[in-house]
C-alpha cells in the first residue's frame, strides 16, 4: 500500500504528534508499505530527505516553533498522482490537512484523519481566547471529521468529544504506540543513573520526581508545584526535576521562588532524545497533572522505562495504569499531594511480569498493525460508499436529462 501523510508538524520539530507520525511511518514501512510525508518547510530540516515532500510554510500564529503550509496544492497533487497513492492520512485540521483533503478528493481515494489535539485546551494562545471560541472548534472539527472517510482517535476521550460535536464518520480508538526498546534500554547501568542524579545534586537517599513535557500552561505543571510544599512537609527528601522547554517556563520559575522551593525544584531544559530514557530510569516517580492530552506519549514512555507514575487521571490513563505497580491516578489538582504521599508511603514495588504483559499493548508494533487493519476496513468502506454515491449521482443526472427531454417533447 502507498500512503501519503499530510501534516503541518513533523521532525525536526519536537512534539508528540511528530513522534507519533514518525513511529507509525517506521512501523508501516517495516510491514512492507510505502509512506510519503507531505509537510512544512523547516529551517532546521536536512536539505534532502527521502520520502519527505516539504511545502512552503510560515510560523503558526502563537506557536512560533510550529509551522503551517500556505501553498503547494498543485505541487502536492502532481507528486501524489505520480506516486499513485492508495490512501491519504491527514494529521492536522489546518494547512496540510486541508491540502490532503483536496488531493484525496481529486484522486478519488480515501482520506483517513487522526484527531491529535484537543483544541479547546489551547484557545488561550490565540488572542487570549477572545477570537476563537469553543463553538468554532466544535463546528470546524465536525466539518473536517465528517468529510473524512474515517477518524482515528488516540483515546476514548477523543471519541466522546467528537461525538458531542456531532461527528458521525466511522471512528476507531488506536492509541499511539512507542518503540519500547528506546526506553527499556538495558545498556543504562545503575552507575549511569547515579551519575545523572549526582549531576543534578540528588543523592541516593532522595526521591527524584520527574516532569517531562513541553512547558506550557495546559500541561498544568503549576498544579504539581502548588502541591509540592504539602508533599515536602511529609517527605522532605523529595526533589523535582522539570525537563523540557516552552513558553510557560518563566512563570513556573517565578512560582517556584514564590513557594520557596528553589532547593527542591530545578529546570534542566530540553535533553537529547538518547538521554530521555536515562532521565526516566534515574527517576523514582514520574508526575503529571495535565488534562489536555488526547493520549500522552510520556506516560507510555515512563511505563516502558519502568518508572512508576503519579498522574492526574482520565479514562485513558485509568485504563493504562491498570495495576498499582505501574502507579496511581488522582482526580483533581487538589488531590495530588495526598495521593503522592499515600502512594510513596505504601511502598508498592514494581512487578516486572505484569509490566512485560503490558508492553505489547503500548508497542509501536501493535500500533502499526491496528492502523493497517483500520486502513483496510476504510478502503472497503470507501469503495462501497463511493460506488453508491456515484450511482446516485448518475441516476440524478439521468432523471434531470429525462425531465429535460420530456419537457422538450411536449
Amino acid at each position: 500500500m502507498k500512503i501519503g501523510f499530510f501534516t503541518d508538524t513533523y521532525l525536526p520539530q519536537v512534539s508528540g504528534v511528530a513522534t507519533s507520525i514518525r513511529t507509525l511511518k517506521d512501523e508501516l514501512e517495516k510491514m512492507g508499505h510505502e509512506v510519503f510525508i507531505f509537510t512544512t518547510t523547516d529551517p532546521n530540516a536536512p536539505e534532502f530527505e527521502e520520502g519527505i515532500i516539504r511545502m512552503p510554510s510560515v510560523p503558526f500564529i502563537s506557536f512560533k516553533d510550529r509551522r503551517i503550509v500556505v501553498r503547494g496544492m498543485w505541487y502536492a497533487y502532481l507528486i501524489a498522482k505520480e506516486l499513485e497513492l492508495d490512501l491519504i492520512h491527514t494529521h492536522t485540521e489546518f494547512g496540510a490537512g486541508l491540502l490532503g483533503k483536496m488531493v484525496g478528493k481529486k484522486m478519488r481515494i480515501p482520506v483517513i484523519h487522526t484527531y491529535h489535539t484537543m483544541y479547546e485546551d489551547y484557545l488561550h494562545y490565540i488572542a487570549k481566547g477572545k477570537v476563537v471560541r469553543p463553538v468554532h472548534v466544535k463546528y470546524f472539527s465536525r466539518l473536517f471529521a465528517n468529510h473524512s472517510t474515517g477518524v482515528v482517535c488516540p483515546s476514548e476521550r477523543v471519541i466522546e468529544k467528537l461525538e458531542s460535536y456531532g461527528v458521525v464518520a466511522p471512528m476507531r480508538i488506536i492509541p499511539t504506540g512507542i518503540e519500547i526498546e528506546k526506553f527499556q534500554r538495558p545498556d543504562i547501568t545503575e552507575e549511569m543513573k547515579q551519575e545523572l542524579r549526582l549531576s543534578l545534586g540528588i543523592t541516593k537517599d532522595q526521591l527524584m520526581v520527574l516532569s517531562l513535557s513541553r512547558i506550557s500552561y495546559e500541561k498544568n505543571i503549576q498544579a504539581i508545584i502548588q502541591g509540592l510544599p504539602e508533599v515536602i512537609d511529609v517527605l522532605p527528601n523529595v526533589r523535582m526535576v522539570i525537563v523540557g522547554k516552552g513558553p510557560y517556563k518563566e512563570e513556573l520559575e517565578e512560582l517556584v521562588v514564590e513557594k520557596e522551593l528553589t532547593d527542591y525544584v530545578q529546570f534542566v531544559g530540553e535533553v537529547p532524545n538518547d538521554e530521555v530514557a536515562l532521565y526516566y530510569q534515574a527517576a523514582n516517580y514520574f508526575v503529571s497533572a495535565s488534562t489536555s492530552e488526547t493520549q500522552g506519549l510520556t506516560y507510555t514512555e515512563a511505563m516502558a522505562a519502568g518508572t512508576q507514575m503519579i498522574v492526574e487521571g482520565n479514562d485513558y490513563l485509568n485504563n493504562l495504569i491498570s495495576d498499582s505497580s505501574f502507579g496511581v491516578t488522582f482526580e483533581t489538582d487538589a488531590d495530588f499531594a495526598n495521593c503522592f504521599i499515600d502512594y510513596v508511603q505504601a511502598g508498592i514495588s514494581k512487578n516486572q511480569e505484569i509490566l512485560d504483559q503490558k508492553m505489547y499493548e503500548i508497542s509501536a508494533e501493535y500500533f502499526g498493525k491496528a492502523m493497517i487493519e483500520f486502513y483496510n476496513d476504510m478502503l472497503a468502506y470507501y469503495e462501497e460508499h463511493h460506488s453508491e454515491s456515484e450511482l446516485t449521482e448518475t441516476m440524478d443526472k439521468l432523471k434531470t436529462r429525462f425531465r429535460s427531454f420530456k419537457g422538450t417533447s411536449e
